[in-house]
């Protein structure tokens, strides 16, 4: 059996309990209850004393709840560029014509149009405007001499306005929306670092708060976006303050749960991210001007400064941190709404450090042939993740049809892939399914060239649908790369080749906003399949080269290079283990992985 608890970057481990594992440092602590301890209670670790006030009881139950709902607020941040950064069509404004518009008001207005503005590709330019004093459009030619324009004019029917209109991010300056979007990735990338060093040193519930500030005030900012320079600042602001809250909500969670329940809660985390999708998609539907859709998003998490009187700190970190008292208050409250009883005498002077999995050098992989390859694949298999995840939920915009629809849809096809994950994981085995959702996805890209290709205009309905299967594949994808990856790598440098691994995720995700930009420097038809194309492309690739790893279920986890090297060549010993796997970042370490796994014969 598995239990699985992945997030958008970041889980939690999954520690052992019971007996003292070899290697832990039992610490003595004096405190102020000195009683008899009751006979029969023997409570060292925090995951002991969770045994005994409930694993996943009804007060874990309604926190976790009220945890997770800022996490769907983070998608508003990341995501929301879909939207605001859509380039509506759009043509070049009729010189000296200041109530110009981009529908045709009338036949003096169409003539307007057609004596200034050429026509390319059956459509009016974006880009040009004729610079002749032609009045006779019968003289009009298209040899005449043209320049580039410096104002344009916008289609309405689907946003009043966007940022991209504010902007004029159009022509020659189209790239600067691949740059936006990239902001949100670095930003992200910080956050990331950040969250995790702000947590440990003030405590979960003060590094969420910050977060949760920061996030807020962010989301105000980008009411003020008023030119490309702002624009790039606050987009990667609100990368740093959506990952924060993002991390900082999940490691608050997590540790409030018995590890041999984070699965659910662990998963839960996935659909609030969803939910986030589902729920801006919602917004924009009902707000089409981009002032007033930002400034909606940002209202909606000041509701969660109310949880500084209702959220209470992991009594994990404060039991790590010697405040025992503090962590017996807020345990005793999980005994009583969870109808369970503690100790009088919940610590005996002593507690159990749990220690940190042994860490060792990316460079020790390198020393095996065998190994190396694997980790290069491995690597590449994170930067494809990302690429295609965020490539493809940007890409909707390129796509025909209404936007908002082709995101609903993206949003939903994800929860999906995550189903399919969870089923699937065990039944399947790690190598052939996370082949599978690589391949699926990469060929049903590549397959939307056939439509621009061969089918006509009534049929565009068919490349929304095999990117939707794309985007399926590249979440499922997404979800089984932790696994796999912690799984294949021996124990000595499994911290530090996970954390590569999401180095390498963080990179693919940069990359992304300007694969899908190809598909507006890139006319017609074939402009729409071209980055879809590339997406499917690395995501075949990815699916091929999964042919050279090990199956992995039912394999002992590797603790030495030699047992690395080994995997599937051998099969599992009967036994159930629980491992804990964590990554390195900035020097810090940071729980990324959980995994329970009973070896069957």
């Amino acid at each position: 059996m598995l239990l699985l608890v992945v997030s958008r970057g970041i889980c939690y481990p999954h520690t052992k309990t019971g007996s003292q594992p070899a290697g832990q440092v039992e610490r003595t602590f004096p405190h102020a209850h000195q009683s008899e301890h009751i006979k029969g209670v023997d409570m060292k670790t925090f995951d002991e004393i969770l045994t005994q006030v409930g694993e996943f009881g009804t007060y874990q139950k309604r926190l976790l709840f009220l945890i997770f709902l800022p996490s769907a607020m983070t998608a508003f941040l990341t995501l929301s560029g879909v939207f605001t950064l859509y380039i509506p069509p759009h043509r070049c404004a009729v010189p000296g014509l200041s109530n110009d518009t981009y529908a045709i008001q009338g036949d003096n207005h169409r003539r307007l149009v057609n004596l200034t503005i050429p026509i390319k590709d059956g459509a009016y330019s974006k880009c040009d405007v004729y610079t002749d004093d032609v009045t006779d459009l019968a003289k009009r030619a298209d040899n005449s001499s043209q320049s580039q324009c410096g104002e344009w004019v916008y289609d309405k029917s689907m946003f009043t306005s966007t940022i991209t209109e504010d902007l004029n991010l159009v022509c020659d300056n189209k790239v600067m929306r691949s740059h936006s979007n990239m902001a949100v990735m670095a930003g992200k990338l910080v956050g990331s670092f950040g969250q995790g060093l702000v947590s440990d040193i003030f405590g979960r519930k003060k590094s969420f708060m910050m977060s949760l500030c920061v996030m807020i005030c962010v989301g105000f900012l980008n009411y003020v976006i008023q030119d490309f320079a702002s624009l790039i600042i606050i987009r990667f602001l609100n990368g740093v303050g959506s990952t924060s809250v993002y991390i900082a909500t999940f490691i608050l969670g997590m540790e409030l749960v018995a590890p041999s329940k984070r699965l659910y809660p662990g998963n839960l985390v996935l659909f609030f991210w969803v939910t986030g999708m589902l729920l801006m998609s919602g917004v924009v539907y009902f707000i089409r001007d981009w002032h007033n859709y930002v400034l909606t998003l940002a209202c909606a998490p000041v509701l969660f400064l109310c949880y500084w009187w209702f959220i209470p700190e992991s009594p994990r970190w404060l039991i790590s941190k010697g405040r025992f008292d503090e962590a017996e208050v807020i345990i005793r409250k999980f005994a009583k709404v969870n109808k369970t009883t503690v100790p009088e005498n919940m610590f005996d002077g002593k507690y159990v450090e749990e220690t940190k999995a042994p860490t060792g050098k990316l460079s020790e992989l390198l020393t095996n042939r065998t190994l190396a390859i694997r980790s290069f694949i491995l690597f590449f298999h994170w930067a494809v993740c990302s690429l295609t995840y965020y490539g493809l939920t940007l890409n909707v915009t390129n796509l025909s049809g209404n936007v908002i629809t082709n995101f609903v849809l993206s949003a939903l096809v994800e929860v999906a892939g995550y189903l399919l994950t969870l089923f699937l994981l065990d039944r399947v085995g790690r190598k052939w399914l996370h082949c599978g959702f690589f391949l699926g996805g990469g060929l049903a890209c590549l397959a939307t060239i056939f439509p621009v290709l061969y089918a006509g205009e009534d049929a565009k309905w068919t490349l929304v649908l095999l990117s939707l299967i794309g985007k399926m594949g590249a979440s499922g994808a997404f979800a089984t790369v932790y696994i796999y990856t912690a799984e294949l790598f021996p124990t000595p440098v499994r911290n530090v080749g996970l954390g590569a691994g999401s180095m390498c995720s963080r990179l693919g995700g940069v990359i992304s906003p300007y694969i899908v930009d190809l598909g507006i420097l890139v006319e017609g038809g074939f402009g729409e399949a071209l980055p879809l194309m590339v997406f499917g492309g690395a995501a075949v690739l990815a699916g091929v080269l999964t042919f050279f790893l090990p199956e992995t279920l039912n394999q002992d986890l590797p603790e030495t290079i030699e047992d690395a090297k080994n995997i599937g060549r051998t099969r599992a010993k009967s036994a159930s283990n629980v491992y804990e796997m964590r990554k390195s970042l900035d020097g810090r370490d940071i729980a990324v992985f959980a995994l329970s796994i009973k070896n069957r014969d």
